[in-house]
């Protein structure tokens, strides 16, 4: 295949993902959980003796509350260092934030998403190891731990398998559920998940080798020491603002992903599904927000059917095709879209998130 060339699926078994619905029974109540490791059986006694102040939000969930305080923490001082920061900052810092939002973000959606994950196209490896740099820059977990959570998230949408069900509320899928103990079907149900070929990836396994001292590097020590040395921004000031409250927002614009684009917005594709088109996700996320159409078409590199249309991923992905680091991008055809769309797609517009009964 040639550089910069893209693959049209029509049809077959990549035409559309298979609808989640939550299921009624917990996995771990339908298997023999003696057979279960001794990790897992813990954990399920847990669930099943919880005191009454953890089982909020309708839900049985053992909070972490080491998390919970780091993430207290960690957003109070964005705040504060955006709010007494943020006005001494200079003119050149306010653009390599922007920079360090974009590489972040390309980190994510670019790396672990759209090629890690989801093996929508293929890299070159001098845009393999820059995909490897933003991903540390992210810092949101190695690549193997990220695909692995993304691989079970789709393959279980909505269940109690999910890592970050929607169906438990706003909250639960923004940020909760990195504040709490996942539930055992995540651990039982992703055992049918397959990451053998991250693991056999040299640049994944020299990442998660090396995860820690790579984030402080990329992520702490160079948007700190890069304005200093460069324009004599303040190291104090580079702190606060170009890694802590950046590294909060390019957070948070990951997870509007996982809430947000699960509640609302409009279903063009399969209206069975509550992963929705979500506009304003769409540039939090440089283009992740096609939701709807990313969960019926998991494998296109694009994540939607508009091309570069609120999609700076896309953008760069194909920029990187016509200089000959990127090649076989996946792609569905018109026809399958449009057979689709017709068949499953919800065209009333927008819509009410599903109020299918929550998994205890």
């Amino acid at each position: 295949m040639a550089p910069g060339s893209s693959v049209k699926v029509d049809s077959g078994s990549h035409e559309v993902a298979p609808a989640s619905t939550s299921q009624q029974t917990p996995a771990y109540r339908e298997i023999d959980i003696q057979s279960l490791s001794p990790r897992i059986q813990k954990l399920i006694r847990e669930f099943d003796n919880l005191p009454w102040f953890e089982c909020t939000f309708g839900f049985k969930a053992p909070i972490v509350w080491f998390n919970v305080v780091v993430a207290i923490i960690g957003h109070s001082l964005a705040l504060y260092g955006a709010i007494r920061y943020g006005p001494q900052a200079m003119w050149p810092s306010w653009i390599f934030y922007l920079f360090l939002y974009l590489f972040s973000g390309l980190g994510v959606t670019a790396g672990v998403h759209r090629y890690w994950s989801h093996k929508s196209y293929k890299a070159r490896m001098p845009f393999q190891w820059a995909l490897l740099a933003f991903n540390c820059i992210s810092m949101q977990n190695d690549i193997i731990e990220w695909c692995r959570d993304h691989r079970v998230h789709h393959k279980y949408t909505e269940t109690s398998a999910d890592p970050h069900n929607a169906l438990r509320g706003f909250f639960f899928a923004h940020m909760g559920w990195l504040m709490m103990k996942k539930h055992p079907d995540v651990f039982i149900k992703g055992k049918n998940v397959d990451v053998s070929d991250l693991k056999a990836d040299p640049v994944v396994k020299f990442q998660h080798d090396h995860y820690l001292k790579l984030c402080f590097l990329f992520s702490v020590f160079l948007p700190i020491a890069i304005p200093w040395f460069f324009w004599g921004e303040d190291v104090v000031v580079s702190f606060f603002v170009l890694f802590l409250f950046r590294y909060v927002m390019t957070l948070h614009s990951t997870w509007f992903v996982n809430s947000a684009a699960h509640l609302w917005g409009e279903r063009r594709y399969d209206g069975r599904i509550n992963p929705s088109d979500n506009r304003f996700v769409c540039v939090a996320s440089i283009g992740e927000g096609w939701h709807n159409y990313h969960h019926t078409f998991p494998f296109d590199y694009a994540t939607s059917e508009w091309g570069p249309r609120m999609n700076m991923t896309t953008i760069i992905i194909d920029f990187m095709a016509a200089i000959g680091l990127v090649y076989d991008r996946k792609q569905v055809s018109q026809d399958a879209i449009d057979r689709v769309r017709r068949r499953l797609g919800d065209l009333s517009g927008s819509h009410v998130p599903s109020t299918t009964p929550l998994v205890h």
